[in-house]
């Protein structure tokens, strides 16, 4: 479970199913395909390395797939909170980046029209310079 206090110290969310078994098991059985190929060099064995380097590379596909339609919402979420609290900006808040609108979603209601200028002026521009700037922080238990 989400621990009830966020902040750009501990943000981030691990999955235990998916970060420290699946993830893990995956990744070891890569490897122990790899050790069973070079010490029993055949057909089979280099099959399974195969197999197994597919299901890694299956494994960070989801992931990014899964994170790329995270954004996709958090994107949607954010430019209609915006519109909402910069009603007459909305040549600013089409400027913004994924990036922007994804670090965004953190700040409180109060202080997300000042980070915007501040983005927009590039003094704030990444995704962790953005989470850094957040003073009141508007945590998200959401998160894939």
């Amino acid at each position: 479970m989400a621990d009830a206090t966020q902040s750009f110290e501990k943000h981030a969310r691990y999955v235990p199913g998916f970060h420290y078994f699946a993830l893990p098991v995956v990744a070891i059985n890569f490897i122990v395909a790899v050790v069973a190929a070079v010490r029993a060099p055949s057909l089979t064995t280099a099959w399974l390395v195969v197999v197994a380097f597919a299901l890694v590379m299956g494994f960070f596909t989801l992931r990014v797939m899964i994170l790329t339609v995270q954004d996709r919402v958090i994107r949607l979420e954010e430019v209609l909170r915006l519109q909402r609290l910069l009603p007459d900006r909305s040549a600013d808040i089409a400027r913004l980046s994924r990036d922007h609108l994804v670090a965004l979603r953190f700040a409180s209601d109060a202080e997300t029209p000042g980070l915007v200028t501040r983005i927009l002026a590039g003094e704030v521009s990444s995704r962790k310079d953005i989470k850094a700037a957040v003073k009141s922080w508007r945590a998200d238990h959401l998160r894939a």
